[in-house]
């Protein structure tokens, strides 16, 4: 069985983050580790949502997953802080492993900043250059960017490009709604693919990119070239979007087993 790593922040409503990457692991038959950097607690009883973890536990369960287990491929997701991103990029820098997906996650679905504005540039400079691929939405890409993407097929192809010369081996922009449909721009350097799917109608997609981000890093794994594998787990957030769950209020959470379930 393959041994996949994600590097994340914990979600307590279970949506998202380590949660979210655990449970979609699961589903692609992988063997699924973590390195928690924060926990993200919204709530209306406390004045702090969000929780940094200590460098040393950080590097703790680095070593723990790495030398008692293994890793085939790695996924980061929430690092946020300059700080975390920079010891993150040098432990990821010992390790020979020839899958590494960076998901640059920014902002939360309930509006959570994920990641310090001073944390941007290092973010590019340290971590982006060891990514077999980068995961950004949009949104996500007008930071890297520092400029505003308009929301249409040809402006999306160029941002993809724009990014690739952060020196990511490849780049997978989510761009989101273009004329009702979800479309994804896929560049290596040398070809630019679009990935489409009917856009679901709803607000109920909170864990979508860590879902999305977390089915590629363990097809990539099983060794499934990138393109199929974006293929795949494009298929898969898509079913997990049109069988969102919604408990309470609020934005509710993808639900990472539908595709098995269909």
């Amino acid at each position: 069985m393959k041994r996949v790593l994600t590097i994340a922040g914990a979600a307590a409503q279970g949506s998202a983050g380590i949660q979210a990457d655990l449970k979609t692991f699961q589903e692609r038959d992988v063997y699924g580790m973590s390195v928690i950097t924060a926990t993200v607690a919204n709530n209306s009883r406390t004045n702090q949502g969000i929780f940094i973890r200590d460098i040393e536990e950080i590097e703790a369960q680095f070593y723990a997953a790495t030398e008692m287990v293994g890793v085939d491929a790695i996924k980061t997701g929430m690092l946020f802080s300059t700080k975390i991103i920079e010891r993150v990029s040098s432990l990821l820098k010992e390790l020979p492993v020839p899958n590494k997906v960076i998901d640059p996650v920014m902002i939360g679905k309930m509006g959570s900043q994920l990641l310090a504005d001073d944390a941007i540039e290092v973010l590019k400079k340290q971590l982006i250059p060891q990514a077999t691929v980068i995961t950004p939405n949009r949104l996500e890409a007008e930071k890297l960017l520092g400029r505003e993407i308009p929301s249409d097929l040809h402006a999306l192809r160029e941002a993809a490009k724009e990014l690739y010369e952060l020196k990511p081996q490849a780049v997978l922009l989510k761009g989101g709604n273009i004329d009702g449909q979800a479309v994804d721009i896929y560049y290596d350097g040398q070809t630019v693919e679009v990935f489409r799917m009917p856009l679901i109608d709803t607000i109920h997609t909170s864990g979508a990119g860590c879902t999305y981000a977390a089915c590629l890093t363990a097809e990539l794994a099983k060794n499934v070239p990138m393109k199929q594998a974006i293929q795949t787990s494009k298929q898969f957030v898509h079913a997990a979007i049109e069988h969102a769950l919604s408990f309470g209020t609020g934005i509710g959470s993808v639900r990472h087993g539908a595709a098995r379930q269909e």
